[in-house]
């Protein structure tokens, strides 16, 4: 008889894919490289289970992506429900600035992918231009911003943020764009 539940099976089969996509993230950022063995130790599988779930580093480089940019779109509901808009829009901005700072194996790795990055990346900006969309209309509706402010403008103005120096302070670099970006959104 079953009460909905997952099959423990089921269960066992996503941690060991969340396992491997963390171990693969973490070697990407750290080494910049991708090693299905190390992966595989790191995770505490075998080999052949990383080559079960990603048949070649390319579709565990992709899938480290959209896992990435998934966890950038998630979590904005829980930055607005625990926040204030305003917060949840700095908050969300550290989020974004430690992704691109830290990320630049995963960028690497991403360059030499065989698949066509343009429509992977264009949906990725459009998704993340949806997530600026949505703290700027909260913030638009505490009347925080202004209400003219464009999405894109905000998101390409959160761009800089790729020129920050990953050796260098770049926290107190996002934080001087966070507040030079917040008094020109404001009413």
């Amino acid at each position: 008889m079953t009460t909905g539940a997952v099959s423990p099976r089921r269960a066992d089969t996503r941690r060991n894919h969340e396992r491997i996509l963390a171990a693969a993230l973490e070697s990407l950022t750290t080494t910049g490289e991708i090693s299905f063995n190390t992966i595989a130790k790191n995770a505490e599988v075998g080999v052949g289970t990383v080559y079960r779930h990603f048949p070649n580093q390319e579709a565990l480089v992709l899938a480290v992506y959209r896992r990435e940019v998934r966890h950038l779109l998630d979590i904005v509901p829980a930055l607005l429900k625990r926040n204030t808009p305003e917060q949840a829009f700095r908050e969300w901005t550290r989020h974004l600035a430690r992704y691109m700072i830290t990320k630049h194996g995963l960028a690497d790795a991403l360059r030499t992918a065989a698949t066509s990055q343009a429509e992977l990346f264009a949906a990725s900006y459009e998704a993340i231009l949806g997530a600026v969309r949505t703290l700027l209309d909260a913030n638009v509706a505490a009347g925080s911003v202004r209400a003219d402010l464009d999405p894109l403008t905000v998101t390409r103005a959160l761009g800089g943020m790729m020129h920050f120096n990953p050796g260098g302070n770049w926290q107190t670099d996002t934080e001087s764009l966070i507040d030079l970006l917040w008094k020109g959104m404001r009413p």
